[in-house]
């Protein structure tokens, strides 16, 4: 077989995400002109108010050097670090803003900054698909935690008992993609203090990662906490992709919190992590563009309202779900075992949703309300009608 052993160690890992993916039947849903598409967190409306504008300002040059190499853009790094530290009420210096190529990127780069091939990785599962390809990835050894799943709490008894000299790092996401749960402040203070333990026991640092991508998609007056906070050994992951919704469009950056030892270091490190794997440096645009960016927020008003709707028809009809803190997603319970399956009925009426199983929430389904307000209302009696569809 061509393909090294990692490639198909990867693909292995991924297979659940690949299934529902690229299953046909989901994807003659997804690509009919009258879905309602609920599957992943694409945009389905026109781009937010500014952001065309944006791009077009910053795409017209201004010198001759104007799409030259560059390693970070000075006024994007005080824009990224001024509303970081708004954000988090943290001061953020400049410098502390490593640009990336949004928040794949970022992940990428603390992992390649600290982690070796000996190591370990602690990730919690719900995930997002790709943190166990993205571990493997740089030669460590991914270990998958459950989160408690009557709250989708971190479960940080089994965090703790996941700890071995071999972690170097553990990696959390919050607000939780698929879940929507924010970790609370009491949570994340004593995941510090087990990390803190941690270090001293195995005398080497063990880092937090942080991503924090949906930090600006949040609910019911929600304020976002960050783990930095109290534990000064976290990289934390921003993205522009997910607060302007325009995923394709890629510019992130990881955050180096103000009291981190070692910044320095990871700074100079950056630049070569970010030559070696092509993730360290946004295209010239983006990061011109990002002063601009920052300021362009989707509607949370308005998502939530949708929210709001599509979790009182649900639990009208008969559906399990639980109420999201912050991000696009809503995750019911399927009225079957069979989550694939039923999605695959859900398609042939032109609704496009996730199958749970593809992020490792087997029994559940994953609504994406990045659809359009009609989608919605159209959506919602073929929702009531598959409510008694049995396996």
């Amino acid at each position: 077989m061509p393909l090294s052993r990692d490639v198909r160690r990867g693909y292995e890992a991924l297979q659940p995400f690949l299934t529902a993916m690229l299953d046909p039947e989901l994807q003659a849903a997804f690509e009919a002109p009258d879905v309602c598409d609920f599957l992943v967190g694409n945009p389905e409306e026109p781009a937010l108010p500014g952001y065309v504008e944006a791009l077009q300002k910053w795409a017209v040059p201004e010198h001759r050097r104007w799409f030259a190499y560059g390693f970070g853009h000075p006024p994007a790094q005080r824009a990224a670090a001024d509303g970081l530290s708004a954000e988090l009420e943290l001061p953020f210096e400049p410098d502390d803003i490593l640009l990336t190529r949004g928040a794949h990127g970022a992940l990428a780069l603390a992992m390649h900054l600290v982690v070796e091939p000996a190591d370990e990785v602690v990730f919690v599962s719900p995930p997002w698909f790709f943190y166990e390809v993205m571990i493997m990835s740089v030669g460590a050894a991914p270990v998958r935690v459950r989160a408690d799943t009557s709250t989708f709490d971190l479960d940080l008894d089994a965090i703790a008992a996941a700890l071995t000299p071999r972690t170097k790092m553990v990696l959390i996401n919050t607000p939780n993609n698929p879940t929507g749960r924010i970790y609370p402040a009491a949570t994340l203070e004593r995941l510090a203090s087990i990390l803190e333990r941690q270090t001293r026991a195995v005398g080497h640092d063990v880092y937090l990662l942080s991503d924090e991508s949906y930090s600006k998609v949040l609910y019911d007056g929600n304020r976002m906490i960050t783990p930095a906070r109290w534990y000064p050994n976290t990289f934390l992951v921003h993205t522009y992709s997910k607060s302007s919704l325009a995923p394709g469009q890629r510019v992130g950056y990881l955050a180096l919190p103000p009291d981190m030892p070692g910044r320095d270091e990871f700074r100079n490190g950056s630049l070569l992590v970010g030559v070696a794997t092509g993730n360290g440096f946004p295209d010239a645009i983006m990061q011109y563009a990002l002063p601009d960016i920052e300021g362009i927020v989707l509607d949370t008003e308005r998502l939530q309202r949708k929210r709001d709707r599509m979790l009182d028809a649900l639990r009208t009809f008969g559906y399990d779900v639980h109420t999201p803190e912050g991000t696009f997603y809503l995750l019911p319970k399927c009225p079957q075992d069979d989550d694939l399956a039923w999605c695959r009925r859900l398609a042939a009426d032109h609704v496009a949703v996730l199958p749970g199983s593809a992020c490792e929430m087997p029994g559940y389904f994953r609504i994406s309300l990045t659809g359009t307000d009609d989608m919605v209302e159209r959506s919602l009696p073929i929702f009531e009608r598959m409510i008694g569809v049995g396996a």
